[in-house]
This record gives C-alpha cells, sequence and structure tokens, in this order.
C-alpha cells in the first residue's frame, strides 16, 4: 500500500463516490468545499509532515477528491492543476455547476472560474485590504439570519457589492463582506464581532444572497464532516506510517470509509466504526449496499 499512487486511488475512490451521492435539484448548484489538512504524525527528521488537499461535497460530508501538497508547492498550485480529479458523469448542464470555496485564492483554471466563492484572509494581504477598502457602510444588509446553539446566539449579516475593477483578482464579479456577532447566553451584554471577506465570479443574478451566505457558511463542513473525524475517531494525527505513499493512501482510505457511511445513513461515524468492525462481513455488505 505504500507504493500505491495516491492520486489514482482517491481519484477511483472519488468517482466510485461520486456516482452515489444524490444529484443537486434541477437548477440549484452543487456546493464543494475545499480545503488543506496535514498529517501531523508522517513528519520524519528529513521530512516536513504531508499535506493533503480534499474537496468535499458540502450538503453530504463526502470527499469527492483529494490529492496531496509537497513542499515544492501549495495548495493554490495544485488546485489550479488538479492531478487526476474524478468527476460525476454528466446529466445535465444544471447539474455539472459548483461552488468551490478554497482557503487561500488566487489563479484558477479557467474552466472553474464561472462558479467560485473564496473566503480571503490575511495571508492574502493585498486583496484582502481591497476588499475591506470598499464603502461597506453605504451597502445595505442582503441576508440576514440568526442562530442560536453550543451556549451561545449568533447575528450574521452579508453585504454584497458589485465590482469590476480596482480588484486584483481574476473575474472578480461580487464583493462580500460576512459580519458575525456572537454573545454568550449566560453574558448577554458581552458581544464579539468577526468580519469576514469574500470574492466571487457569480453574476447577481446566478445566486441569490441567501445562497451565497450557505454555500461561505457551509465551508465548514469539510472541517466538521471530514477533518474532525479524521483526526478525533480515526486518530489521524497520530498515525506512525511514513514511509512511501503511505500517509497520503490512508487518508484517502479514511475518506473512502468516511464517505460509504455517510452514503448508508450514518450520522455517527465512531459508533458505525465500532459497529462493522465486528464483523467481517459488515464492511463487505456496505460496500454492496453503497
Amino acid at each position: 500500500m505504500q507504493a500505491l499512487d495516491p492520486d489514482l486511488l482517491a481519484a477511483a475512490i472519488g468517482a466510485w463516490l461520486a456516482t452515489r451521492i444524490p444529484a443537486p435539484a434541477a437548477g440549484t448548484r452543487q456546493a464543494i468545499a475545499v480545503d488543506g489538512k496535514t498529517l501531523r504524525g508522517s513528519r520524519t527528521r528529513g521530512h516536513t509532515a504531508r499535506h493533503v488537499l480534499a474537496a468535499v461535497d458540502q450538503h453530504t460530508g463526502i470527499a469527492l477528491a483529494s490529492t496531496d501538497v509537497d513542499t515544492k508547492t501549495s495548495e493554490i498550485t495544485r488546485f489550479h492543476r488538479p492531478p487526476r480529479s474524478p468527476r460525476r458523469p454528466a446529466r445535465s448542464r444544471g447539474d455539472r455547476r459548483r461552488a468551490a470555496l478554497p482557503t487561500r485564492p488566487r489563479r484558477l483554471p479557467r474552466q472553474a472560474r464561472r462558479t467560485l466563492i473564496l473566503t480571503v484572509k490575511g495571508n492574502q494581504p493585498s486583496l484582502h485590504q481591497q476588499l475591506a477598502g470598499l464603502p461597506w457602510r453605504l451597502v445595505p444588509v442582503a441576508d440576514r439570519a440568526t442562530d442560536r446553539g453550543h451556549g451561545r446566539r449568533e447575528i450574521r449579516t452579508l453585504k454584497i457589492l458589485s465590482v469590476s475593477t480596482g480588484i486584483d483578482f481574476p473575474n472578480a464579479a461580487q464583493a462580500i463582506q460576512i459580519r458575525r456577532r456572537r454573545r454568550r447566553l449566560d453574558e448577554p451584554r458581552r458581544f464579539t464581532t468577526e468580519t469576514v471577506h469574500a470574492i466571487t465570479d457569480l453574476l447577481a443574478h446566478q445566486a441569490k444572497p441567501f445562497h451565497l451566505a450557505d454555500w461561505i457558511r457551509g465551508h465548514w463542513s469539510i472541517e466538521n464532516k471530514v477533518h474532525w473525524v479524521r483526526d478525533v475517531t480515526y486518530d489521524e494525527d497520530r498515525s506512525q506510517i511514513r514511509t512511501g505513499t503511505g500517509p497520503q493512501v490512508m487518508a484517502a482510505i479514511r475518506n473512502a470509509a468516511i464517505g460509504a457511511f455517510r452514503l448508508a445513513g450514518a450520522t455517527d461515524i465512531a459508533s458505525a466504526t465500532r459497529h462493522h468492525a465486528r464483523d467481517a462481513n459488515r464492511p463487505l455488505a456496505l460496500l454492496c449496499i453503497t
């Protein structure tokens, strides 16, 4: 297994999973969250820890593609040139549309630029400064949502501003400002405020404000439904597999297990793993069902 090509393995697994997830409803977009994760246990004296970039369907929490990010490149470069990424068999033009959310935007493939939403952070200081300097005080709130949970209340507001020049990003069409205001339920007078900026090439008629808000918030699905499960349930960061492509191969296999469980309707991956580990026939039956 340590001699396998991890990209080919991930492509085969992703293609298998992609054909089994429900197709998006007519006229809607399939949102794909893109983010990287460092395999901390793969670090050696002579090599840094391996880093794997993954693309996850926001609705189902299933990883559809992954690729290694070595020390000679970056997440942006790997996203710019995916090695052999699987694709869902074409059904209709609407089904193939995707909204991707990489964490560090820069140059992106031409075929993907039509459907991208990218959060802009401090590691892109020039672009971040351009977005933050827009006249947001004059822009009305386009969407507002309130959530209550985990002992706190959060109010999220979203503003959208059409842009054509002055933004150093290819095909930029709209700038987005998301403001999150939180307060603990046991401290009603104490608020914390966080402001996030994003850029998209989607035009105003292509997506409503609440769609943009849902896709940006849904980016956390890759952390909650995949990366967190791999760390906590499968203890990935303490894995001592370091030889060859072993770390990337095991990451792809963990993604496959999570995806198979979610396709079968499991919401508690730890419980599902224990259940299937008790009987060798159960994993085989699971793969046949999914």
